[in-house]
């Protein structure tokens, strides 16, 4: 399936920047970074179950969030770019930002 990982990291107290780290680090893991802080990830269920998983202990849940979007398999429709695209398929290409 494909999600959607988004991601917001208060950087300012308490070891932020190692958490901002270490959450795309486990994000790039699973997927591709489409945005400074947005992953695009064809995971399986029970794969999504462990990035949500290691995710959630990596964030300071009084200060940080973190969004799923489940996209579903016809993912490719619901997607718009708008501006400079950065698409790739993730089934087939690889994809640096």
């Amino acid at each position: 399936m494909m999600i959607l990982v988004c991601y917001d990291v208060a950087t300012s107290y308490n070891n932020g920047t190692k958490r901002l780290n270490k959450v795309a680090k486990i994000c790039k893991d699973y997927g591709q970074r489409v945005q400074n802080s947005v992953f695009e990830c064809q995971v399986t269920p029970s794969d999504y179950l462990i990035l949500k998983h290691k995710l959630e202990k990596t964030i300071d849940l009084d200060q940080d969030a973190l969004r799923f979007y489940h996209l579903g398999k016809n993912w490719q429709s619901k997607l718009e770019t708008l501006g400079k695209d950065y698409s790739y398929d993730p089934e087939k290409d690889s994809f640096i930002f």
